[in-house]
């Protein structure tokens, strides 16, 4: 196994094979992806495989994957608060029926992940 430069990469040989020796900048290795970020990065994965290859070659697809995790988290509370709002699920009905409010919040829940998904996630 030999290492040579070409550019500002570095390549090693592997049979007959060079592999570029491709690294994380130091900004990347430090991200962590939750659920939205992580089904962000599959879709491109599986579904955009151009624009996630470019992504990675240049070191912005954590970056990028945090900042659709962002918007997506953001997205998720605004639409929840919005539908608890107009179908009237409050926390005085937490109170009066628990197994209501938590099937209700529950079905809001799914319809904001729904939404979140389809207008951010898979587009």
């Amino acid at each position: 196994m030999t290492t040579k430069t070409k550019g500002n990469l570095t390549y090693r040989t592997v049979g007959d094979f060079r592999i570029p020796n491709l690294t994380l900048p130091p900004e990347e290795a430090n991200i962590t992806l939750g659920q939205w970020g992580m089904l962000y990065k599959d879709y491109l994965l599986n579904h955009k495989k151009a624009v996630f290859s470019t992504l990675l070659a240049e070191g912005k697809l954590y970056r990028h994957c945090a900042e659709t995790e962002n918007q997506a988290r953001a997205m998720f509370d605004t639409f929840v608060e919005q539908m608890k709002n107009a179908e009237g699920v409050t926390e005085d009905l937490k109170e009066q029926d628990q197994l209501e409010w938590v099937q209700r919040m529950s079905n809001i829940q799914e319809q904001a992940r729904e939404i979140v998904c389809s207008e951010l996630i898979y587009s």
